[in-house]
């Protein structure tokens, strides 16, 4: 495990030292805290992570586990938003470091799956999870579709989004959904959605579109107390409503963030910053077996 986690420690190392090389127009002194600043995060994260959370896991050889089933597959779309996010902040900072827009996007954009293959590495030597090929997969679409992009637009026409809400699943198994609120944002995906915004200005040519509306597709489920099927009770012995598990789908409209007019550089900060979260705009709900539901905001 270590010794795979070096060689993809290396070949970030390779990536950006080769890259540094490439142009005059290169911002070296930026390019070099990048260099320094990702690999330390990345290190740590992985270190941390072998150490204090995997530790506590028994230990096996490395094996692979199929749970593509599982969850109604919310969590193969959180790989998806977490492998574009983290490569649509390495384009930005290499970009801040002014490399070419192409290899911004190609060595940027790969460092969400760097990261989360790293630790789908990790997840292989633990007994009780494996590495999971659909995972895997999740993480090259998430970070192919932030790399993509950059090279066909030189802009993210596209951004993958998420919101939550709290659900009362969560009392019923907190061990598995979360035993409190911030918790729960991570690990209880009944309360997740996960978006997928487009851009109305970049999609249409129109000049009358403000350039920050955007129209939005939402993925989420319901009725997930555990991964394939729902148990009767949990480890407290408590029972557990029988539920049906639904997958719903959304529409709605959404703010780009980033593309709000301000001369603020401290606001036009922020609102990037944020631009990961979807806006409660109104939406309108599809369910199996239900009627169209509308919303006048939901998140």
């Amino acid at each position: 495990m270590k010794i795979k986690g070096y060689i993809v420690l290396l070949l970030v190392f390779n990536c950006f030292s080769a890259i540094s090389q490439d142009s005059l127009l290169v911002n070296k002194k930026r390019l070099k805290t990048v260099i320094i600043t990702e690999s330390v995060l990345y290190a740590g994260t992985m270190g941390l992570l072998a150490t204090q959370w995997y530790s506590k896991e028994d230990r096996t050889g490395f094996h692979t586990f199929n749970d593509n089933k599982q969850w109604l597959q919310m969590d193969k779309v959180g790989h998806v938003f977490s492998a574009y996010q983290t490569g649509r902040l390495g384009i930005d900072v290499l970009k801040w470091a002014k490399l070419s827009d192409d290899k911004a996007a190609i060595f940027g954009g790969s460092l969400g799956f760097l990261f989360l293959s790293g630790v789908e590495v990790l997840d292989g030597f633990s007994e009780e999870w494996g590495f999971s090929w659909g995972d895997f997969g999740a993480n090259t679409i998430g970070a192919g579709f932030a790399i993509s992009q950059e090279l066909l637009f030189g802009r993210q026409i596209g951004l993958v989004k998420f919101s939550y809400h709290p659900t009362d699943f969560r009392a019923y198994r907190p061990t598995v959904l979360g035993k409190t609120e911030q918790a729960g944002i991570l690990k209880d995906y009944n309360g997740q959605t996960y978006w997928l915004t487009l851009n109305l200005k970049d999609i249409t040519g129109s000049k009358l579109i403000p350039q920050w509306l955007s129209i939005s597709g939402g993925y989420s489920a319901t009725g997930l107390f555990g991964g394939g099927v729902n148990p009767s009770e949990n480890s407290a012995g408590v029972s557990i409503p029988n539920v049906n598990r639904y997958r719903q789908y959304y529409i709605s409209l959404d703010i780009d963030l980033e593309r709000i007019p301000t001369k603020s550089t401290f606001l036009k900060t922020t609102l990037k910053a944020l631009n990961f979260i979807k806006v409660p705009l109104p939406t309108v709900r599809f369910q199996d077996g239900k009627s169209p539901k509308f919303y006048p905001f939901y998140f």
